[in-house]
């Protein structure tokens, strides 16, 4: 059946921040109202105003203002699983605060003129900011509709920790990444996914059909949105009703192990067989393994489908400081916490990086030199930086040559990165710089 949602209706927006395409974004931002409360004062009265209200019916409740609200309230929203942190008490971060980090300068990509750290801060509408040196905070930030009691999206970020899940079952041996995936998933036999090995899965260079243009009503991104949609379906619904039927119905499109070709749903079809290996949802897994093991601070939480199925590309909400304990855990090559929380050469194995000339045909200009492995974007500079990456400004950046760990929580009006990167990756490496003479 030819499924055509109508764009205005709220069953298929809803299902947007569902299936994450949370994701995506972008194409949101000419629906955004212009006359809208600053960020801090949507939701705000009992009840609020009428022109303060965020429903998860709004079609623009993922845009302009109300996108800097709902980033750190999708749980309002929509239904979600939690990453528990467990019982114990937090393990404490080392500070070390250096306010001269605020007035450094870099020169963004593509601009004559200089730009402060402090500038940037605003330039990326940031709602948080963190920066450890030798495991110490050395920066740290709030704004929007964050602050240090608070879970924000975490977006395609999701993706990596998904992947770093599946690189720590290949080194233990619980999972074959050549394996090809209906043999460990036999559901996926008539799939496109079916004869792609675990590792195309995961380095996303699989040749599956996989549209993603919002003007377009028969998009695949629509028909995946309806299936992920924890909301009732129009009553003349009859395709997939969760992620796990979406992913038996993908079409080929060319070969798999061509080229890099960025799709979300390579990431679900991931969750699925860490799922299937091991018995656990990713947010269990997570839980297990890294969460509750590394001394967080908060419980995370996964959005889900109608089946309870986190969303393992885009669905995770977290603290600002959990994610920099999960960077400086991938900087101390999986240990943090006085443990080893995944093995060290999982950590290698995705610091290697992927295949750059496949990479390349994706044409990405802000990482001209960049690969993707294990669902982790690795930079190849002079510095190895690699990172886990999120629209709308969201990134866990790893710098092993200055020992320094990098999150930003953001809520930039623009989904995709290349859009932030000029003002992002230079000042990313004028703290490496500092830190690094800094240490000297």
């Amino acid at each position: 059946m030819k499924i055509k949602p109508n764009p205005v209706s709220f069953k298929w927006w809803t299902a947007r921040a569902c299936v994450g395409v949370l994701v995506f974004g972008a194409p949101f931002m000419a629906m955004a109202a212009e006359d809208t409360p600053p960020s801090d004062q949507w939701m705000t009265g009992f009840p609020p105003a009428d022109n303060r209200i965020i429903r998860n019916t709004d079609r623009d409740f993922f845009a302009g203002e109300k996108l800097r609200w709902t980033v750190c309230h999708l749980r309002e929203l929509f239904p979600s699983k939690k990453v528990h942190r467990g019982l114990g008490a937090p393990i404490d971060l080392a500070y070390e605060l250096d306010p001269a980090i605020d007035s450094l300068t870099f020169t963004p990509i593509g601009s004559q003129d200089t730009m402060t750290w402090d500038q940037a801060f605003d330039v990326n509408h940031t709602d948080g900011l963190i920066v450890l040196h030798k495991g110490k905070v050395v920066y740290e930030r709030y704004a929007g509709c964050l602050d240090e009691m608070g879970t924000h999206a975490a977006m395609s970020m999701t993706k990596s920790l998904t992947g770093l899940l599946a690189e720590t079952l290949i080194v233990e041996g619980e999972l074959d990444e050549f394996a090809l995936a209906k043999d460990v998933i036999p559901e996926l036999k008539d799939s496109a996914f079916g004869d792609a090995t675990v590792r195309q899965i995961m380095n996303m260079t699989t040749g599956v059909q996989f549209s993603e243009d919002y003007s377009d009503p028969d998009a695949d991104l629509w028909k995946y949105s309806a299936a992920a949609s924890p909301m009732p379906r129009p009553d003349d619904y009859e395709g997939p009703r969760s992620y796990f039927e979406y992913l038996q119905t993908v079409k080929a499109k060319g070969e798999h192990g061509e080229a890099f070709t960025y799709r979300t749903i390579n990431s679900d079809a991931l969750g699925w067989i860490i799922a299937r290996v091991t018995g656990q949802s990713v947010a269990e897994l997570l839980s297990e393994r890294i969460w509750q093991r590394m001394g967080a601070e908060q419980s995370g939480y996964f959005t889900i489908d109608s089946i309870g199925t986190p969303f393992a590309g885009g669905g995770l909400n977290a603290g600002l400081r959990d994610l920099a304990r999960i960077g400086q855990m991938m900087l101390n090559e999986g240990r943090f916490n006085g443990q080893q929380l995944v093995p060290a050469e999982a950590v290698r194995r995705i610091r290697q990086g992927g295949e750059q000339e496949l990479f390349a045909k994706a044409g990405y200009a802000t990482l001209p030199e960049g690969s993707y492995k294990s669902m982790w974007w690795l930079f190849h500079n002079e510095n190895e930086a690699y990172a886990a990456r999120g629209v709308h400004g969201q990134t866990i950046y790893i710098d092993p040559t200055a020992e320094m760990v990098i999150v930003r929580l953001a809520s930039y009006p623009q989904g995709p990165n290349s859009l932030n990167d000029p003002t992002s990756l230079p000042a990313y490496q004028a703290v490496a710089n500092y830190l690094s003479r800094e240490g000297e």
